[in-house]
């Protein structure tokens, strides 16, 4: 392989838009490592919020949504990735190792790529028009494609139990030291580079959408959608190690493109399965203890009126450098 034929800047280029992944209260918990043929993914402790994430695994979700971004991106560009998950177990902070090749991806998909830039995390209420089973269809076979199975909740007790796994993870947080604060610190920013902007924040006495977390001091104005015609989606793998993590954070990239490819809107929610008895709950009483849950997924069609702002983030600078040896 001719180290010649790989463009830096186009690699630059490419995590420019992995950047742009969903990452819980937009941490941003990755760093990058750049080698000359390749680029090596390590979590970024020093952005994990253990009050709202003891286990970690939101941390991996974010990660392995960024890591899928970066394919998507790279494909687009030329470059055919080829990726070792946890290659190294002496370092379990080591998620990925990305080989480059100057060579047509299977993952080249304008389309997709597209998506990263104009996806947003959307919290309000969806508009009422039905979501035509094709397009549920495809969601399904995105996740499919990562290895994991995308389930749509459509009864009314699933959504009943649902519920009930929201309320009763907020009320352990609400136990929990620190989370109230580590909230507060991450979300209704202002002028920063991380965190969740006020803007994209619905405000507190706006109707809100049931199964969402509740946030303070949002600004986000929108005109109300009676009733809330979002689908819900549980993302489920056969294990819950941190690699069906990692390919769930993965699989959640592909779904979210391919809903936005498609003109859907999406908001994931990851509450309930922060808290060990509320993700065993699901489970068991929504997937029949036949997956390990991994995360829902709110889509459907987005509210009338004016478009979401993009949230921000860190610039490439501050999240990548060479490899140090």
């Amino acid at each position: 392989m001719n180290a010649a034929l790989i463009d830096h800047r186009t690699v630059s280029g490419a995590l420019e838009l992995a950047s742009r992944a969903p990452s819980i209260h937009n941490s941003q918990p990755w760093h990058w490592y750049l080698g000359e043929r390749s680029v090596h993914l390590y979590a970024d402790l020093n952005r994990w919020l253990p009050a709202t994430d003891a286990d970690g695994r939101d941390m991996l979700l974010s990660c392995g949504a960024a890591l899928h971004h970066l394919r998507i991106a790279l494909a687009t560009c030329g470059l055919r990735a080829r990726v070792h998950r946890f290659p190294n177990l002496d370092e379990p902070d080591h998620l990925a190792s990305v080989e480059l090749h100057a060579a047509k991806s299977p993952e080249t998909d304008l389309g997709l790529a597209a998506a990263i830039t104009a996806r947003r995390t959307d919290r309000r209420p969806f508009g009422d028009w039905p979501v035509p089973d094709a397009f549920l269809d495809r969601l399904v076979a995105a996740a499919a494609g990562q290895g994991t199975q995308l389930r749509i909740l459509d009864d009314a007790d699933q959504h009943s139990r649902v519920l009930r796994a929201v309320h009763a993870a907020a009320r352990a947080q609400a136990e929990v030291p620190g989370y109230d604060t580590e909230l507060a610190l991450w979300t209704a920013r202002h002028a920063s580079a991380d965190g969740i902007p006020a803007r994209n924040l619905p405000p507190e006495d706006a109707r809100s959408v049931p199964f969402a977390r509740p946030f303070r001091g949002g600004e986000l104005s929108y005109r109300a959608q009676l009733p809330d015609g979002a689908r819900l989606l549980l993302l489920g793998a056969t294990s819950d190690d941190r690699l069906s993590q990692l390919r769930a954070g993965e699989a959640l990239s592909a779904v979210l493109l391919e809903a936005t490819d498609l003109g859907l809107a999406t908001c994931p929610l990851s509450q309930p399965l922060e808290i060990g008895d509320t993700r065993r709950y699901l489970r068991d009483r929504v997937l029949g203890g036949q997956l390990s849950p991994q995360l829902l997924i709110r889509t459907g069609w987005a509210p009338s009126g004016s478009e979401l702002p993009a949230t921000p983030r860190r610039p490439v600078a501050e999240t990548a450098e060479p490899l140090p040896f």
